[in-house]
């Protein structure tokens, strides 16, 4: 007995060391907060410590500036492509009982903006609202635009199209100007889901990122 109770943990251990990556995924789905329409399973989890972005930016943390990545895993366990409108995710927060905001989400671009930007600020003000960061060129890119800019790009969201029994995973980017509490009533607001071949919209996808 005693040796079947030394035997039972390596058996554990090679066994659980041949989970198929798909298998794996769903394991890391079950964690995050997800919906489900007709084959499509969308599954978001919000970065708000420090240490889950030293991988993907190990040199400046887009959380230092107020900007909170969602990590989402759109999976099609459907027959046909299906395609996610990325410029319509929203972030729903609510300020007060009658101030609810629709967040859009960051690019790439907007992401190198706000972490490089030198403008002073005072840490001890109070930001009462969310404001969108508005794009377009800005004078005075350096390198360490450059370099966030291609950081944030490698780790967003990868394609918009996701092919049948695949996924695609990445991150998605909001502004809350560090205002992490806004996230006990978040939801993630994903409304154009559609079919490419039938061009068939799916129910619209809102989840809730408090539990």
């Amino acid at each position: 007995m005693r040796n079947l109770a030394i035997i039972v943990p390596f058996l554990a251990v090679a066994l659980f060391s041949n989970v198929p990556a798909a298998r794996q995924a769903q394991t890391t789905m079950k964690a995050a907060a997800l919906e489900s329409h007709e084959g499509v399973t969308i599954s978001a989890q919000p970065w708000t410590d420090a240490v889950n972005y030293k991988a993907k930016f190990p040199k400046k943390s887009p959380l230092a500036s107020g900007i909170v990545a969602i990590d989402t895993v759109i999976r099609n366990d459907s027959d046909e492509s299906m395609k996610v409108d990325l410029e319509q995710i929203r972030l729903n927060v609510t300020l007060s009982e009658d101030n609810r905001q629709a967040l859009r989400s960051l690019t790439p671009d907007d992401v190198a903006d706000v972490v490089t930007d030198t403008k002073k600020k005072d840490p001890t003000a109070t930001r009462r609202s969310p404001i969108p960061i508005p794009t377009g060129p800005k004078v005075g890119r350096d390198k360490h635009w450059t370099e966030m800019q291609k950081a944030a790009a490698d780790a967003a969201v990868s394609g918009s199209v996701v092919a049948p029994h695949h996924s695609v995973q990445g991150l998605l980017y909001f502004d809350l100007q560090g205002q992490l509490d806004l996230l006990s009533t978040a939801h993630l607001y994903i409304p154009d889901v559609r079919s490419l071949e039938k061009n068939h919209p799916l129910v619209y996808f809102e989840i809730d990122l408090s539990r």
